[in-house]
């Protein structure tokens, strides 16, 4: 199906621009995650620091017959702009940020380089002007819903 302001899709989902400050990822059909579960993961991360993309609201499109994950709108920027002292200083803000994620009982579990070409699909680390940022939580887990094992388990496949 076509989309107004398609930004991106991927297997499960499309996200589209709603202004020039939010998106909304749709939900049209059974996915790999609810609506109501990712939203949910994505404010405890919002709560941890700003390495995730921020929830702003739960809503509905009837033109579109879509549930709508409505989040803040990033604009990626191609890393190669900056120097490469200014792209390690970047990535280690990133792994201090998704260590403390981790440590706070958070692990994205869809890590994803970017592609090194911009719009491609399923690049879940972007960069922008505040730095490296992480999008699509859908498959997020948080400790105290799957437990110690499991979570251990996933952030040990992340790093």
């Amino acid at each position: 199906m076509k989309y107004p302001r398609k930004l991106s899709s991927g297997v499960n989902n499309t996200v589209i621009v709603l202004s020039d400050t939010e998106v909304a990822k749709l939900y049209l059909k059974d996915t790999r995650s609810d609506i109501g579960s990712e939203a949910e993961k994505m404010k405890y991360a919002n709560g941890i620091n700003g390495l995730v993309v921020r929830f702003v609201r739960l809503d509905y499109d009837e033109s579109l017959q879509a549930e709508m994950l409505v989040m803040e709108r990033i604009r990626p920027i191609d890393y190669r702009a900056y120097e490469v002292e200014i792209r390690e200083l970047w990535l280690d803000v990133f792994e201090d940020g998704l260590r403390a994620l981790h440590q706070a009982g958070f692990v994205h579990r869809d890590l994803k380089r970017p592609s090194d070409i911009g719009g491609l699909l399923f690049d879940n680390i972007l960069l922008t002007e505040q730095g490296l940022r992480l999008i699509d939580v859908g498959i997020s887990a948080l400790r105290s819903q799957v437990g110690l094992k499991i979570f251990e388990k996933y952030v040990d496949a992340e790093l």
